[in-house]
């Protein structure tokens, strides 16, 4: 595995719900804002369906504040939310579009997201909203660069997205070593906290991050290291 590069300075985060960054994707951009680096967070959805017991016009708003809160504590002062629904998100050209539109405004030189692989590696297979939402961004990076596609969008065509990447994917060839920046990924994950409080059994979700991180990091030589797909 190679070291993500790290001669940018801003950086796009987009994925599909809120909490899917905190799941170690948060801990490397706290360590990239810790670097001065200027990021911005984009969901496709507010992550209305992702708890059952509560009804979605309620859910909505926790996990949107929730979220905002999580990127405060990485040092990210922007978050976005597209109003795509959770749980259907379909790929087609309404979300390349908004993707595009949200490359071509913010102007990022890095796009960050998380694994759309089938599985994550094991057994269990990845959920679709995950799945639909990788090829959209890496279409919508370069439907955002060429300027005769989605000709009526106000914001002009941005090439200067170097590369993306992708947490957690099973064909991770990457890595940013997250030293001294676990603690505050963590502390990101626990502003979830409605979310956590209505998931069912007894899941580690912070014992499951450590160990990705670990295993990562001592696979290439360091403490912690969260692996990345990059494209």
């Amino acid at each position: 595995m190679e070291p993500v590069a790290e001669d940018w300075q801003r950086a796009l985060a987009i994925v599909a719900h809120p909490d899917d960054l905190e799941y170690g994707a948060a801990m490397a951009i706290a360590r990239w804002t810790a670097q001065g680096k200027e990021i911005v967070e984009v969901l496709a959805t507010s992550g209305e369906a992702g708890i059952q017991s509560m009804e979605p016009e309620r859910v909505g708003p926790l996990r949107e504040a929730e979220q905002i809160e999580a990127a405060r504590r990485v040092g990210v002062d922007t978050v976005e939310f597209l109003g795509f629904p959770d749980g259907v998100l379909e790929y087609g050209l309404p979300l390349r579009r908004a993707l595009a539109r949200a490359i071509r405004r913010h102007r990022p030189e890095v796009v960050i997201s998380l694994n759309f692989r089938e599985t994550f590696g094991g057994g269990n297979f990845n959920m679709a909203d995950h799945r639909v939402l990788g090829p959209a961004v890496v279409d919508g990076i370069r439907d955002a660069a060429n300027p005769w596609v989605f000709r009526d969008l106000a914001e002009p065509a941005w090439q200067g997205v170097r590369f993306a990447l992708f947490a957690n994917s099973p064909q991770a060839g990457h890595y940013t070593d997250v030293t001294g920046h676990v603690e505050t990924g963590l502390h990101a994950l626990r502003a979830h906290e409605a979310y956590f409080a209505n998931l069912d059994g007894d899941l580690d979700t912070e014992g499951m991050i450590r160990s990705i991180v670990a295993e990562t990091g001592a696979a290439v030589g360091v403490p912690y290291a969260v692996p990345f797909e990059q494209i």
